[in-house]
């Protein structure tokens, strides 16, 4: 059997998600709004695939003001009417209310939440990552006794989009769940790259 290199998942023949794959997947991310960014795509996510999402991710950054909560809070019907006109990104009035409230919830965790929104999720993991050892991706789950916290404190922030099987899907992603295929290189490579307390 030959020495796989990479996940299954991320096919050497689609560069944008193989380099997704190769540098951002897994990876723990700390920082409040980039965190930000990535639960609000995944919540877009919802019903498509993650691939649509990434291929479209300079269109989302350019058209929600590069996912900055504080202009994303104040956004008008004028402006919705826009982003409803933006072929560039995906175009559901459901999800794009979501966001702006999913904003305002962020702004509020952020002035009440000493820990910030990052301190906020990573408690959920205990501030380190779970590493999981599958030698296959699709024996990882969809969801996690984690990611059924994670979103029930969520929701009950009053953000949306925010189940516990896109929340799962954000946590491998930010890197709070090592989910990257055993005989993968980055299964290893990530878990250097945790923060230590």
């Amino acid at each position: 059997m030959p020495h796989k290199t990479h996940c299954l998942w991320a096919p050497e023949n689609d560069p944008v998600y193989r380099q997704y794959h190769d540098e951002e997947w897994g990876v723990p991310e700390y920082d409040d709004r980039t965190l930000f960014e990535k639960l609000i795509l995944d919540g877009f996510q919802a019903g498509l695939s993650w691939r649509t999402i990434l291929y479209k991710r300079d269109n989302f950054r350019a058209a929600f003001d590069g996912f900055d909560p504080e202009k994303i809070a104040r956004y008008t019907p004028k402006k919705v009417e826009a982003l409803l006109g933006d072929a560039g990104i995906i175009r559901s009035r459901t999800k794009i209310a979501a966001t702006i409230g999913n904003a305002r919830a962020f702004l509020e965790i952020m002035e009440k939440d000493r820990r910030g929104f990052s301190g906020f999720l990573w408690q959920f993991v205990g501030g380190a990552p779970i590493v999981n050892e599958f030698e296959h991706y699709k024996s990882a789950p969809t969801k996690s006794p984690e990611s059924e916290a994670m979103a029930k404190a969520l929701k009950a922030r009053g953000f949306k989009f925010c189940g516990p099987v896109i929340v799962y899907a954000f946590m491998e992603a930010v890197g709070m769940i090592n989910d990257h295929e055993t005989g993968c290189p980055r299964w290893r490579a990530v878990q250097k790259l945790a923060k230590t307390t």
